[in-house]
């Protein structure tokens, strides 16, 4: 950063009642050496400096400060914001390029630090998903970046592991899986997490996507299995076991956003139990994400929710499991030849990070890997 040097010199050999003449004699320069060093069109050296310092009996910050010139507001940039619920001036934000569009991410402040950021929404966009940036450095092109849109509560070891091997940082926005594969289907995001069921046949996504994607050419890569079910406080106090305990004032629920998996697990689970939404307290309060659900039982906020065993577990919590399920990630097929997603998926072939996954989520990684389209 361009810096200049201030110095009171003057000002605290005047208040010291000193002489130039004195103080260069003291010091061992001339006079003229002084007065060039007041005037700021003489930088001394650092014995100098130091002698000056000891002469007046101050310290050298007293006498001499940088001053910083100022710094250029950060760039101003417009970008599509892909968010569950609305943006809001000052987040700090992700950003990343998918194909001709630049995207932007809000990051979330956990309790202890803050989060990593590219930038931070200077103002919202009159159009929905939209908004201005404030960034602060201008965009490397020979950064590797991906965007990833899902709901999986363990893709933060996946990213760590990503970035820590192939050098690619994996940024992820959280979403239902009919949300993500909606921005998938705009071209707004590079990857898309899904674990939607289909009731008819009991198989994960491939279902849904051809319906929903009849055009396109995809490839669905498996992350792995988990269990899905409710999680409660730890002993599980009020013994809820199955969909009909939700019925009642006595338990609290916290519900997913319309589109999630677990949204539509929870709806056909009251459905077979004979209870109507209306039946069950919280219905209507979403949480977004298993990790956030999971939280606000562990706050006391909720006495139930549906989420993942490794949400759960992240925060010791009592688990019921209800089923198994499959969560994919699906791309197009092109998106297949991008070496920053040859990367991405070089690491889910590794050993270590299954043994993570498995160890610190609970998952079944016997798939992971595995093409399904």
């Amino acid at each position: 950063m361009p810096t200049s040097i201030r110095n009171q010199l003057g000002a605290v050999r005047r208040a010291r009642g000193v002489s130039a003449a004195e103080l260069a004699r003291r010091v061992g320069v001339s006079r003229q050496t002084i007065h060039a060093i007041e005037a700021g069109s003489y930088i001394p050296n650092t014995e100098v400096t130091l002698k000056l310092g000891r002469e007046l009996e101050v310290s050298v910050e007293e006498l001499f400060t940088l001053e910083a010139e100022d710094v250029p507001a950060p760039d101003a940039i417009d970008s599509e914001v892909l968010s569950a619920v609305p943006a809001a001036k000052g987040q700090a934000v992700r950003v990343c390029r998918v194909g001709e569009r630049l995207v932007s991410i809000p990051v979330q402040s956990a309790p202890y630090y803050l989060p990593e950021a590219d930038g931070v929404i200077s103002r919202v966009g009159r159009a929905p998903g939209h908004a201005e940036l404030a960034v602060f450095a201008p965009e490397d092109p020979q950064q590797k970046k991906l965007t990833l849109a899902g709901c999986d509560p363990a893709i933060g070891l996946v990213s760590s592991m990503v970035e820590k091997l192939s050098g690619v940082e994996l940024i992820s926005a959280a979403a239902s899986s009919r949300l993500a594969l909606t921005w998938l289907k705009e071209g707004k995001v590079h990857i898309a997490g899904s674990h939607l069921e289909d009731p008819a046949t009991g198989e994960f996504n491939l279902p849904f996507l051809r319906l929903e994607f009849p055009d396109d050419d995809l490839a669905v890569v498996t992350f792995a299995r988990w269990e899905e079910g409710f999680v409660t406080a730890p002993g599980n106090p009020l013994g809820i076991r199955s969909a009909g305990d939700l019925a009642g004032a006595a338990v609290r629920f916290v519900n997913r956003e319309k589109g999630s998996g677990s949204r539509g697990l929870l709806d056909r689970l009251l459905a077979e139990a004979g209870v109507p939404p209306r039946k069950v307290v919280g219905y209507d309060r979403v949480a977004y994400g298993h990790l956030a659900a999971a939280y606000a039982v562990l706050a006391g906020e909720a006495d139930c929710c549906l989420a993942t065993r490794s949400a759960a577990q992240a925060f010791g919590l009592d688990f019921v499991a209800l089923r198994s399920e499959r969560y994919d990630f699906v791309m197009r097929r092109q998106t297949l030849e991008m070496p920053a997603v040859q990367g991405f998926l070089d690491v889910l072939q590794r050993a270590a990070l299954r043994r993570k996954l498995e160890t610190l989520a609970g998952y079944d990684t016997a798939q992971t890997g595995s093409v399904q389209a």
